[in-house]
């Protein structure tokens, strides 16, 4: 189990680290092209700044709110506030507030940008068909993304790519509207070496947001298998959340308000069709592993 888990980290942490080589990639590429060099690359890390600082302090905000969530007092819900209690303490945390979505899809998330600022959120149709055993396995896979600081893991990595893809956009319109392209063309005169290099960076300007993409996904479905493992050591009882999971996957509702920017935070892909197998296409871009795959790692710790 500590061995998947070690493994887990290392897996996201050279993910990110791809990300932030991807992105200055890109800046430079630019640069290159505006024949301003390192210049592309300032630009490019700036404006991931800023964009991680915006997202940092108020995404927490936003999440809850795209998700129509509510928050719930002790007298409304208290089995769900006495789990979420009891596996903050056993984890060392403060206790996050606690929200209920309206949605019949057995669904939840957490997010906040650190311990001290947490939020726990789960579906109604999650709170009808979970006993007791069952819904400590998802508070405690959701209290390990607040352990862990995913949100924080979650707003590096969208906000790397959201600039990449920023950028990308911003420079394909101004190559479009022969902005760029045709000024750095002319200064060239055909010069082997700057066209070689024009065109390298041209491909990649293209090509980033989709490998940008793919990063993203691989980190999310990274870190909900660590999130399952850790949650499991939580509660001491790995078949809490098989068992729950199961009940994920058999339920016949799917989500009404399903968000592609917030898919990454819930314990389920948010956009599956209840039913369907899942395609080799739709693997490589869910922001989940298949369910049965999680299913079977649990199992073997």
């Amino acid at each position: 189990m500590y061995e998947q888990i070690a493994a887990n980290k290392r897996k996201t942490i050279l993910l990110l680290l791809v990300a932030v080589v991807l992105l200055g990639a890109v800046g430079y590429a630019i640069g290159i092209m505006y024949g301003t060099g390192p210049g592309g690359l300032v630009v490019a890390v700036v404006i991931a700044l800023l964009l991680q600082l915006g997202a940092y302090s108020y995404g927490d905000r936003l999440v809850l709110a795209s998700a129509r969530a509510r928050e719930v007092s002790l007298e409304e819900q208290p089995r769900l506030h006495n789990i979420v209690e009891g596996l903050a303490i056993a984890a060392g945390v403060p206790k996050p507030r606690v929200w209920v979505v309206p949605e019949q899809a057995p669904n939840a998330f957490a997010t906040g940008r650190d311990p001290e600022h947490s939020h726990v959120a789960v579906t109604q149709g999650l709170l009808d068909i979970m006993d007791r055993v069952e819904l400590e396995g998802v508070i405690g896979h959701e209290m390990s993304h607040v352990l862990d600081r995913d949100i924080l893991y979650g707003t590096i990595v969208a906000t790397v790519i959201g600039a990449i893809v920023l950028i990308s956009e911003f420079f394909m319109r101004a190559w479009w509207w022969g902005g760029i392209g045709g000024r750095r063309r002319d200064s060239q005169n055909g010069g082997g070496i700057e066209l070689a290099l024009f065109a390298i960076g041209l491909v990649l300007v293209v090509l980033a947001p989709l490998f940008g993409q793919l990063i993203q996904l691989a980190v999310s479905r990274n870190r909900e298998y660590l999130a399952d493992a850790q949650g499991a050591m939580l509660t001491r009882y790995p078949p809490g959340l098989i068992s729950a999971l199961e009940k994920i996957r058999d339920a016949p509702h799917a989500m009404r308000s399903a968000n592609n920017a917030t898919a990454h935070l819930w314990l389920d892909q948010p956009s599956r069709v209840p039913g369907q197998e899942t395609g080799r296409m739709e693997r490589l871009f869910s922001t989940h592993p298949p369910i049965d795959e999680r299913i079977k790692r649990l199992r073997e710790m």
